[in-house]
């Protein structure tokens, strides 16, 4: 019912300079794999196998990434060391990959909506790559919300809790706990101070929107730091009609900070990437 996922990947990635002058943080490496590939893998795991990417200058190597390099295979073709390509060989065979590039950065909405030439007027996942989530054992989060919208059919957002003192990084939604875990959003802030926060809950990157959501960014207009937010346009989208938000099952590392790359390296190096 959902077959496309919307990777926004056109960010400069400033804190990870200078490493990021030349390299798209989307390609720096958790312990052996693209940070971009896991949530590539976490889409195609989910049934949205026809992956979209909203890329910017310098992010070539991304579209490198998701194809295949004759000269590099053809060097280790019978090799040992061939076994080393088989998660991406796997995620090639899996999926389909378009790109479009958003050529000023005006916000997640803006990007999102710049997506909108290869999602078309259909519901569609969005995965934010800093945002690497893990439910070793369970289903991937993207997973977990897509058999929620075959229930509602209607955009969907993950939440978690975070201590207030963080609460002003992040978009931070309240609404009508319907069971446990499950909200109906009916007020939604971009990084509000602690004091103005409707809640302790957080918006991460992973969503599922309606396609309506595109004519709302459209007359969105800028918000906080003059960017397009999608949590403004998904806000009209509550109030004129229902979005929910999930606690979801898994933990999550924001690799976007230095902090957070570094304990996910650790977190995989120990628990997930088996040595060959």
């Amino acid at each position: 019912m959902i077959k496309k996922c919307l990777f926004p990947v056109a960010g400069y990635g400033t804190r990870f300079l200078p490493a990021t002058k030349s390299m798209p943080k989307e390609m720096l490496p958790i312990v052996n794999k693209p940070l971009v590939q896991y949530g590539v893998e976490e889409a195609i795991d989910a049934g949205l196998r026809e992956i979209a990417f909203v890329t910017g200058r310098g992010k070539r190597s991304i579209a490198d990434h998701f194809d295949i390099s004759y000269e590099l295979e053809h060097q280790i073709s019978g090799t040992g060391k061939e076994k080393y390509l088989s998660s991406i060989r796997s995620v090639l065979d899996k999926g389909t990959f378009s790109l479009t590039r958003q050529r000023e950065m005006k916000g997640l909405g803006h990007a999102i909506l710049t997506g909108e030439v290869l999602i078309g007027n259909e519901p569609f996942g969005v995965i934010l790559s800093d945002d690497l989530c893990m439910n070793e054992g369970g289903e991937g989060v993207m997973a977990q919300m897509v058999r929620l919208f075959k229930q509602f059919r209607c955009s969907i957002v993950a939440v978690q809790e975070v201590p207030m003192d963080q609460i002003e990084k992040y978009g931070v939604i309240a609404g009508e706990s319907l069971k446990d875990g499950l909200y109906r959003v009916d007020n939604m802030v971009e990084k509000p101070k602690a004091a103005d926060a409707p809640s302790n809950l957080a918006i991460i990157g992973r969503y599922i929107l309606t396609p309506d959501i595109f004519d709302i960014l459209r007359d969105t207009p800028p918000g906080k730091n003059g960017e397009v937010q999608i949590t403004d346009a998904l806000l009209t989208q509550a109030r004129n009609g229902c979005v929910m938000a999930y606690k979801f099952a898994g933990r999550r590392f924001d690799c976007g900070s230095v902090d957070g790359f570094v304990e996910a390296t650790n977190y995989v190096y120990e628990n997930i990437y088996t040595p060959e």
